[in-house]
């Protein structure tokens, strides 16, 4: 599924966020702060459009993702980045090996969240620390009523414009409604043994921005 999308994937999110995706993605790194000579984990990059900014920050960042096809584009776009092919379960990755590790809008696609958080939890060095950035709850009721709505109904009708495989974004809106919600997520990364855990709702909540240490 996420081959058939990798083409045109860059350009569907940002329609279908109608932007913000570059906000929220600022906001990832930001809340990483990467200092030169760090290891980041980009897992679920995709083509690696989270991944660049921490290299031009001075971070050496791994983007890391289980679709080959998103990875070729990847590649082809930013030769320099080390792409990497990776199951979220099973990382290829030794104990201890980063300094951080970020997800952004990919832990739902992973078979076993709660074995993704964990098997992130391995590889990052001891006091280092994760950003989760997921679609989560608004909350504010009338706002997550009409959100809902536009999930469920305008969004498949949109990327049906503009994906290479819009009938993904079907399965896109399907999984957000039954994502926890930010407090969920939150225990979630607790049981996998990570500390101090600290969420913020961006655009009312339609994202959260999950951080957390090692």
């Amino acid at each position: 599924m996420f081959d058939a999308v990798a083409r045109r994937y860059d350009l569907t999110n940002d329609v279908l966020s109608m932007g913000q995706d570059r906000r929220w993605r600022r906001d990832v790194i930001r809340a990483v702060d990467p200092l030169p000579g760090e290891l980041v984990l980009d897992l679920a990059a995709g083509t690696g459009t989270s991944s660049q900014p921490f290299a031009d920050l001075g971070a050496t960042v791994v983007p890391c993702d289980f679709s080959i096809g998103m990875l070729r584009v990847g590649k082809k776009a930013k030769p320099h980045l080390p792409f990497t092919a990776g199951d979220g379960t099973r990382l290829p990755f030794a104990d201890d090996t980063f300094d951080a590790v970020t997800i952004s809008f990919g832990l739902r696609n992973i078979v076993d969240p709660k074995a993704g958080l964990r098997e992130l939890r391995r590889v990052t060095r001891p006091g280092g620390r994760i950003v989760v950035c997921e679609f989560s709850h608004p909350t504010f009721g009338p706002f997550r009523k009409v959100y809902m709505e536009y999930l469920m109904k305008a969004l498949p009708t949109i990327a049906r414009a503009v994906s290479s495989s819009p009938d993904a974004y079907v399965y896109l809106a399907e999984s957000i409604r039954a994502w926890p919600d930010q407090q969920g997520l939150a225990g979630w990364l607790g049981e996998a043994g990570w500390a101090g855990c600290e969420f913020r709702n961006l655009s009312g909540g339609i994202v959260a921005l999950h951080r957390a240490t090692a």
